[in-house]
């Protein structure tokens, strides 16, 4: 079985069992928990799930329209057929000043990587999006807003921190997007990937996603085991990856299980 696949959904579980129940901006009411981890060893095994289909390609594009792209505008998105963004997007197609606008303001991906190549044992190595002068100018302020990133024994170590986390649809999506993007930080600044630890400082789960995760839940014994992600070898420039460059080898799931998006 898939060591994401035991880790998530143990926390689902207790979300269900013992989670606060109340109403929240979106005025669908969820339950929740607060100080969720998640910690894997990418070395050991790739962290997505398989008791249902996580749109990996979508996933990672998206990561790369923050991270690589570095721009707050939905057109690139739209192009791919990806649609994510589309109920936050404002009039000129943009999310305003968030998620890769804040990378591209203070440079800090070029300053991160860097750091990694010239002074791997700093201690400040963090990428934020929560820029608290910008934030009234973000369509959505950042969900998984802060990374940290450590080096020890060759290895590229990554923790990312969540304000909020939708368990059904966010989570999924952000450990499996976060998890390729240290796999290609450490391979254009010659490390080994390491651990990636997925902090969520309020997870939740909707009351329209339960009967969805409850299906779920109702898997993990029939879990499969977790792919192989494949990483073109010739790239050694971050800006140079496509999504032809970034593989999973035998992903097997029990295939997609519907639920709603609160906006």
């Amino acid at each position: 079985m898939s060591i994401a696949d035991g880790k998530y959904l143990k926390i689902v579980k207790d979300i269900l069992e013992n989670g606060y129940f109340d109403n929240n901006r979106t005025g669908v009411e969820t339950y929740k928990l607060p100080h969720q981890i998640m910690k894997f060893d990418l070395e050991k095994e790739f962290p997505i799930l398989t008791t249902k289909f996580v749109a990996f390609k979508t996933a990672v594009q998206e990561m790369l329209w923050i991270w690589q792209k570095q721009t707050n505008d939905v057109t690139w998105l739209d192009e791919r057929n990806i649609h994510i963004w589309d109920s936050w997007a404002d009039e000129n197609n943009t999310i305003g000043k968030a998620y890769g606008y804040q990378i591209a303001k203070y440079d800090q991906l070029n300053k991160l990587i860097n750091t990694l190549k010239t002074n791997p044992q700093d201690r400040r190595m963090i990428v934020s999006l929560w820029n608290i002068d910008d934030l009234p100018d973000m369509m959505l302020q950042p969900c998984a807003f802060q990374t940290m990133w450590d080096v020890t024994n060759e290895r590229l170590n990554c923790m990312l921190v969540q304000r909020s986390g939708d368990m059904p649809l966010g989570i999924p999506f952000n450990t499996t997007q976060y998890a390729v993007l240290v796999h290609l930080i450490a391979q254009v600044v010659g490390l080994r990937p390491g651990l990636f630890t997925h902090v969520i400082n309020n997870a939740h789960i909707y009351k329209n996603q339960v009967e969805g995760m409850k299906l779920q839940l109702e898997r993990l014994d029939k879990a499969y085991e977790a792919p192989k992600l494949w990483i073109n070898p010739k790239i050694k420039n971050f800006y140079d990856f496509t999504i032809n460059d970034i593989k999973l080898i035998d992903y097997k799931h029990w295939g997609k299980i519907k639920m709603e998006v609160s906006v």
